[in-house]
């Protein structure tokens, strides 16, 4: 059985309790939150808003030139509802030096340029607020390496991480994330028309149910076919899964000590934390 639901107001104590223990664990009490006008990243506003208060979050707005006025108008509504501080940050003008150099690009290459300069800002927002960046990525994403790395999936904690999209949307509705972020067409709104279900060729809410059977209830592609997915989407979505691991995991280290960071040194245990 296929079941998605999840207790949100479990969820919703879970996720702040692990928000304000992590950041304030690591000697810290603000947050940083890329607030893209998209269900992801208000999801992740309210929850960090809720754990460590709206005057410690810090949501910062990053347009390219091609950017919709309703992502703005969207990221402002969650500003103006949580009572948050908010920056906004163009980065046209960052991007456009490198894109002359390569004129030829193809608009997978400039929306990653346009993730990794994201992240170069929040990450400078970080030292200046004196806060953790908080991500945004959700598990379907995750899974199926829909990011970019060292783009919007870098951050130092994610709330999301474990939350099929279609769980992030009942738990954004019972936190009250405004409707007409909830019904918008996902979108990482790196160029005109772009949609996330376009650019994967499939929905959330089919690709959510699968995955659940793979990852959740460990069914082997043959089960899931027999439960009556596609083969063809089957082995599209794990063979996706697959390819995109090394998304998933630190850089590995070749091994050449007792002691390899990544195998043998994995907690801090030795110091007594």
């Amino acid at each position: 059985m296929i079941d998605l639901n999840i207790n949100t107001d479990l969820a919703r104590t879970i996720l702040t309790g692990f928000l304000h223990n992590e950041i304030t664990r690591a000697g810290f009490s603000h947050a940083v939150v890329g607030l893209s006008g998209g269900i992801d990243s208000a999801l992740s506003c309210y929850l960090a808003a809720e754990a460590l208060g709206p005057q410690n979050v810090l949501a910062v707005r990053m347009p390219y030139r091609s950017s919709s006025q309703e992502s703005l108008e969207h990221a402002q509504l969650v500003i103006d509802a949580l009572g948050i501080q908010s920056l906004t940050v163009p980065i046209t003008e960052m991007a456009e030096p490198l894109f002359a150099q390569f004129p030829a690009a193809s608009s997978m290459r400039r929306g990653n340029v346009m993730a990794r300069l994201r992240m170069i800002i929040l990450y400078d927002q970080s030292e200046e607020f004196r806060g953790l960046v908080v991500g945004t990525g959700n598990k379907t994403e995750i899974l199926l390496g829909y990011t970019t790395l060292f783009g919007d999936s870098a951050c130092a904690l994610n709330p999301l991480g474990d939350l099929y999209k279609t769980q992030v949307r009942q738990l954004s509705r019972a936190l009250g994330v405004p409707e007409t972020i909830l019904a918008k067409p996902p979108s990482a709104d790196l160029w005109l028309g772009q949609t996330d279900e376009g650019e994967l060729g499939f929905t959330y809410a089919e690709v959510d149910r699968l995955l659940y059977l793979l990852v959740d209830q460990r069914y082997s592609p043959e089960e899931c076919v027999a439960a009556g997915f596609a083969e063809k989407f089957v082995r599209a979505v794990v063979e996706r899964v697959r390819r995109n691991h090394f998304k998933r995991v630190l850089p590995p280290v070749a091994k050449l000590s007792n002691r390899t960071i990544g195998y043998d040194f994995l907690y801090l245990r030795d110091w007594g934390t």
